[in-house]
């Protein structure tokens, strides 16, 4: 592991780090493709692709293939069932990282030697660092933040599974670094039950508020629940506050212990005051108000999570909104180089020594492959699961040959045993850093609703639902997240939305005007494509359904997926619902159905 020297140096010398790295990526970039490949030439994987004699670096891209996660996967599951020849990579093996994508309904498993993953510790302190340079105050408090665990799965080799942040929690470099900054105490963040954990640390970030100006938390979606947490718990959390009591059904011991040491004395002063601000009506700004000394609010809020940038706004009364970083399971892509960005214009720098990078040119709207070029060292066409035909494949380039507003799929070549990995993120170029592409993340192109020919896609629906939502904004009413499905239990068939929505002065249901909704169904069918409208005129396709429901039932719905194995901490909200239960439980929740008029086309 990273020792104290080494995070000693980056802590005084990060800055200047990242200028070296970013002046000289493209070298570092073929330096650790070149070290990847003469470790690793002899492994069963690599060595069926090179010749004797052959120069691994130069034949690199002509010889092997670009592959998914289904390519590789027998080799990774030889490697978790206990073969300890050098199948993938010539060092061992230590541990898997559970990715939240799935494989035949089960966690994605990728590889992590004690090198790639001690490299992957280094980003949090660069980020910390870039977060403090550009933000004023932030060393001179403690960050608020919201960090959950999952409990780790032995795979029958004896090696363990867990989430990339699970196992980055339980080290020294976290426990004798960032957590010290922190106010939740480290057993609050390693307790199993999230529901405790949960309660543990917004107790710890109230009691400590005069100390906190950073709140933050790995994703969007896990503050927004905590905002719900702390609706349905203020009071009781007050009840501790005022009599110095902890709640008896925080039975986890370790909780209870941290506990003791922080809830030491009753305090009804402060709990008079969290209770004044939780009884107002609205909560636009409670953040503000809860802990006045907050100078920004740090969570992934790109992609998928950009769902929730107007309620963060909203209560986070103009605190500015920090997306630190960008990454997957397989690999760390790059950090948030100027924090303040607006949130709808970060960009991310490409960290060059995380991984080998290569850029898959794709449609200028994020979409499918462009068939500019045929792709060497893969099949010449693959099939395309977006439009299930056969698409001409592109060929990829390097991280110092990417355009400037093109926008590319991302592979990678790690240090654990991936090569040529399609990781399925799609990446726009904005610019340069030094010699570093800076890109903005961009929403993947999977379809999610699919009635006969017309494959309508994440990226189709999110354009679509941010048009219509503008209908409700002069009316004080806020869509807070959503989701979608194709019910074809009729003929024929319809995609039917869940909205949830709530006004901006409270958590009152709005008063659901008929024909406003309607006009929302009106806005999301007018945005979609050609071939739905045709479709939606010829009644192929019936008329879309949007379907209301009450204030939480999306938290319920997060409770249903983490009940069934997904991570609170890395928990995204489904865009498409797959699960008949997940269904169900949606509609308990409904208060209103509306749909678009039965002829539009």
């Amino acid at each position: 592991m990273a020792g104290e020297k080494e995070i000693k140096e980056i802590y005084e010398n990060g800055m200047k780090i990242l200028e070296e790295l970013t002046s000289n990526a493209h070298e570092i970039q073929e330096q650790m493709l070149e070290e990847i490949l003469i470790r690793n030439a002899g492994t069963e994987y690599l060595s069926r692709f090179f010749v004797h004699g052959q120069n691994h670096k130069q034949n690199f891209k002509t010889n092997v293939p670009i592959v998914t996660y289904e390519d590789i996967k027998p080799y990774i599951d030889r490697i978790a069932n206990g073969e300890t020849s050098s199948i993938l990579f010539a060092d061992p093996i230590t541990q898997f990282i559970q990715s939240t994508g799935t494989s035949e309904g089960k966690p994605k498993l990728i590889p992590m030697t004690a090198e790639s993953f001690e490299k992957r510790m280094v980003k949090p302190l660069l980020v910390d660092l870039v977060m403090k340079k550009c933000i004023s105050g932030l060393d001179q408090g403690k960050s608020f933040y919201l960090f959950f665990v999952k409990p780790e799965m032995e795979t029958p080799s004896g090696l363990m599974a867990s989430l990339y942040t699970t196992s980055y929690f339980k080290t020294q470099i976290f426990k004798n670094g960032l957590a010290k900054f922190c106010t939740s105490p480290i057993d609050t963040i390693l307790c199993l039950d999230n529901k405790q954990s949960m309660y543990c640390q917004l107790l710890t970030g109230l009691l400590l508020r005069d100390e906190v100006v950073r709140i933050g938390s790995s994703f969007a979606s896990v503050l927004a629940r905590s905002i719900k947490f702390l609706e349905d718990y203020w009071k009781e959390l007050c009840s501790n506050i005022r009599t110095g009591y902890l709640s008896d059904w925080i039975a986890d011991p370790a909780c209870r212990n941290a506990m003791s040491s922080i809830l030491t004395r009753p305090e009804p002063e402060l709990a008079d005051l969290i209770q004044q601000i939780c009884e107002d009506k609205s909560w636009e700004g409670i953040i503000k108000e809860l802990w006045p000394e907050v100078k920004c609010i740090s969570s992934i809020i790109t992609g998928s999570m950009s769902q929730y940038i107007p309620l963060l706004e909203f209560y986070g009364g103009g605190i500015p909104l920090v997306s630190p970083n960008c990454g997957s399971s397989e690999a760390c892509f790059g950090i948030n180089l100027k924090p303040l960005s607006k949130p709808f214009d970060v960009s991310y720098t490409i960290l060059p020594n995380m991984a080998y990078f290569e850029f898959l040119p794709v449609n200028n709207d994020g979409g499918g492959m462009s068939r500019e070029f045929e792709l060497r060292g893969a099949s010449a066409t693959e099939s395309s699961e977006s439009t299930n035909e056969t698409t001409t494949v592109n060929k990829p380039v390097d991280l110092a040959n990417v355009k400037i507003g093109r926008y590319y799929e991302v592979v990678v070549t790690t240090l654990a045993g991936l090569y040529r990995y399609r990781v399925g993120d799609i990446l726009k170029v904005t610019g340069f850093y030094n010699k570093s592409p800076q890109f903005q993340f961009v929403e993947r192109q999977n379809v999610v609703l699919s009635i006969d020919l017309d494959k309508t896609t994440e990226v189709d629906l999110s354009k679509a639902i941010t048009k219509a939502k503008l209908v409700l904004e002069p009316l004080g009413i806020m869509l807070t997240t959503y989701s979608s499905y194709a019910d074809t239990s009729l003929t024929p068939g319809r995609y039917v939305l869940f909205w949830e929505l709530k006004m901006k002065g409270s958590n009152d249901l709005p008063k659901l005007d008929a024909k406003i909704m309607e006009e929302c169904c009106g806005i999301v069918e007018e945005s979609f494509d050609f071939t739905y409208k045709s479709l939606r005129k010829g009644g192929v396709i019936s008329a879309l359904e949007l379907r209301v429901v009450k204030h939480g039932t999306f938290d319920e719905l997060m409770d249903f997926y983490v009940s069934k194995g997904a991570s609170i901490s890395q928990y995204k909200p489904p865009c498409c619902l797959k699960s008949e239960e997940a269904v169900k439980l949606l509609n308990l929740g409904m208060v209103g159905t509306f749909f678009s008029p039965k002829t539009m086309f």
